[in-house]
């Protein structure tokens, strides 16, 4: 069953996605060369302390860290570690989530460590994330879930790749329903299967944690001996981009973007719902 939250439930969750915008500033400017991803799990550790918010990660499944460090040709899922000191020229993606009065808020980001970075990390980074916007902007009363999935699939399959080939969508892994839980229903690919049919109707409360990750190869993926760490099976690096946004009567609410995703929004345009923490 699908969660439909309440506006008053939707301004519970704004609190901790903004929570989360602040780890993810906080980590962005920490992800140089030279730090590790442990460093990395302090910052972020130390923003929760301050909003008197918890990590949704830390603990979930036995996970051992409050935020997942994936870099390179990680996919998701990477454990911060003393070990994984980051160089000039790596990408990571950061995946952070927070819980404010037992609501919660989950997003990621794609980050250049340093500088140098070739074209096509460049490119992949921003297909990523202008893929979420595009289903961002699906996130319309009456559509199906499956609008959102085609929307992202769509935009990605219509950029060209630099080098040629064309980008990976990663397959085993993808978006989902968040509020009282960090994973809930439904589950959201991030292409189309036709046999998963249309999906849900999207209606005012429907919250939704959009989140692509695409490589500059394979879609498919392995899990290391840690059973967390995922990496591309063919070792080319991945970017991952992620937002959870709500459905109102007014339209979306990015509840992870520090204004409501109103500038991103108005680039399709949608205008963004208002902001309760406005």
């Amino acid at each position: 069953m699908v969660q439909i939250k309440t506006p008053e439930q939707i301004a519970k969750m704004r609190e901790a996605g903004l929570v989360v915008a602040a780890v993810h500033s906080a980590t962005r400017e920490a992800a140089v060369p030279g730090a590790t991803t442990r460093d990395l799990d302090q910052v972020a550790r130390k923003v929760l302390d301050e909003h008197g918010a918890k990590s949704n990660f830390l603990g979930y499944g036995g996970f051992p860290a409050t935020i997942c460090t994936s870099v390179n040709e990680v996919v998701v899922h990477g454990i911060p570690s003393d070990e994984v000191v980051l160089k000039d020229g790596d990408i990571i993606s950061i995946d952070a989530g927070a819980i404010v009065d037992g609501w919660h808020g989950d997003a990621a980001f794609t980050a250049f460590v340093g500088s140098g970075h070739a074209p096509e990390l460049l490119e992949l980074s921003r297909v990523t994330e202008e893929s979420m916007w595009a289903g961002i902007a699906a996130m319309k009363l009456g559509n199906r879930l499956v609008d959102v999935s085609r929307a992202i699939e769509t935009y990605i399959r219509r950029q060209p790749k630099p080098g040629g080939g064309k980008y990976g969508i990663v397959e085993d892994y993808g978006g989902h329903g968040i509020g009282t839980e960090m994973h809930m229903d439904p589950h959201l690919l991030n292409y189309v299967e036709r046999r998963r049919g249309k999906g849900p109707k999207l209606v005012a409360g429907f919250c939704l944690a959009i989140e692509p990750m695409v490589s500059l190869g394979t879609p498919r993926t392995e899990v290391l001996a840690d059973d967390w760490t995922v990496i591309t099976t063919d070792g080319t690096w991945s970017s991952h981009w992620e937002h959870s946004v709500a459905l109102t009567d007014e339209g979306p609410l990015v509840l992870t973007a520090p204004d409501g995703g109103k500038a991103k929004l108005a680039e399709y345009g949608i205008t963004a719902a208002p902001d309760p923490s406005a």
